[in-house]
């Protein structure tokens, strides 16, 4: 397995309408794509660019969703988790746990639109992690 570039950090928030607002008004953000829900999750994202990165904003879709649990932990919101891009999402799943890593589900469909999973914070430093397939297509 080939650990590619750091695709983005995910932001936990309890109002994207805010973070946005300040990833404009206090960070000097000029690109934040339109939030849009992702039910399978239980989220609704949005992303603010940055030059060599993406910070991706992320509020929950009710009480279900796992985001709530951390919110109730951390009010205000903070860093939730980092993306690695990979080749093939396969061959790093099979990876991962052949180390014995603890990797969270099957390989699902991400905010990206390609494949994803999500491997524990305990198995790999204290940072939730979230592996994502290398889009295909424009800016990749």
């Amino acid at each position: 397995m080939k650990l590619g570039r750091l695709n983005h950090v995910g932001v936990a928030t309890p109002s994207i309408a805010d973070s946005i607002a300040f990833y404009r008004d206090v960070m000097g953000a000029s690109v934040v794509t339109e939030p849009f829900d992702l039910p399978a999750q239980g989220v609704k994202v949005c992303f603010v660019d940055t030059p060599n990165s993406q910070i991706e904003l992320i509020e929950p879709l009710g009480e279900g969703s796992p985001i709530h649990g951390f919110l109730a932990k951390n009010p205000a919101g903070g860093q939730h988790h980092l993306c690695y891009e990979v080749p093939d999402i396969h061959e790093a799943k099979a990876w991962f746990e052949g180390k014995g890593a603890k990797v969270l589900g099957e390989p699902r469909i991400g905010a990206h639109g390609t494949l994803i999973f999500f491997v524990h914070p305990k198995d790999m430093g204290g940072v939730l992690t979230e592996i994502m397939e290398t889009p295909k297509g424009e800016g990749h």
